[in-house]
């Protein structure tokens, strides 16, 4: 019997690519999006892939629990069990907390981290009841704190706490959990933040010069060293398919690179080293 898997955010690039990779690979892939009328790119992608048949797009709102609970619940009844979830789903925040507002913060923790708790609560007794796999894509950004993304990285830390913390107790009830943490990735992920550059050096004040910096670095670095959206999906892949899955995965050479400083680091100083140089 093929094992269904559950996809959040999977209208555009890393979502996107892993529900066509998990149909390629055998799975039921229930492929989940706020917005449906965004669900065109992933049908045609399913369609040239020939695996059109092995996926179901859905609605779900990870910071509406009520979607949340009704697209989980939707799905054990229609399927009869949830083996794979993928919590994917996030959103992207540049800036610095001086001249943001608190309100910025807990938007882009109820996407990020509160979508995660949300989807997770809900999915926990099926993937029990299958032995099932719980994975979520965080990011580089979850182990290492970057210039300008205090708020994202702070919700893609509380996500590896959170799941760090879960993955012993899920293991003895044979649930699996896996932080999957990609680099660059090329996506519509960067496109959406939609930063007007000029307008935000013009109001980033003092800030300005390192704005300036960690703006040219990451679009450099975005244009010039960014993985597929295919290239993580495979990691997610490996994640599903293991026999026993790590619980970090990193889905490139560069991103085990920066995790792996990051984690020898006892002190913060050779993170800082590297950081520091993105807004010098």
């Amino acid at each position: 019997m093929s094992k269904t898997v559950l996809i959040t955010g999977c209208s555009s690039g890393i979502g996107l690519a892993t529900a066509v990779a998990a149909a390629q690979a055998g799975w039921l892939v229930v492929a989940t999006m706020r917005d449906l009328t965004r669900a065109d790119a992933l049908q045609a992608a399913a369609a040239e892939a020939g695996v059109a048949d092995r996926i179901e797009v859905r609605r779900l709102d990870v910071t509406d629990p009520a979607s949340v609970a009704a697209c989980v619940e939707g799905v054990v009844a229609d399927r009869g069990r949830l083996d794979a979830v993928v919590n994917n789903a996030g959103s992207g925040h540049v800036g610095t907390i001086e001249q943001g507002t608190v309100a910025d913060v807990r938007a882009v923790m109820e996407v990020n981290f509160f979508g995660v708790v949300e989807v997770t609560k809900a999915a926990l007794p099926h993937l029990r009841a299958s032995r099932g796999r719980l994975i979520a894509v965080t990011s580089v950004g979850g182990v290492v704190g970057q210039p300008f993304n205090e708020a994202y990285c702070a919700a893609k830390f509380a996500v590896e706490g959170f799941l760090e913390s879960l993955a012993p107790v899920a293991a003895t009830t044979g649930v699996r959990v896996t932080l999957v943490e990609p680099g660059a990735v090329a996506s519509e992920f960067v496109a959406s933040q939609n930063i007007d550059i000029p307008a935000a050096l013009e109001a980033a004040g003092p800030y300005a010069p390192a704005l300036k910096g960690y703006l040219e670095r990451t679009t450099a670095a975005f244009a010039t060293a960014a993985q597929a959206p295919a290239g993580a999906a495979a990691t997610i892949i490996e994640a599903l398919d293991a026999e026993r899955p790590a619980l970090r995965m990193q889905t490139s050479d560069a991103a085990r690179g920066f995790v792996g400083r990051k984690l020898a680091d006892l002190d913060g100083s050779s993170t800082l080293a590297v950081t520091g140089a993105w807004v010098a």
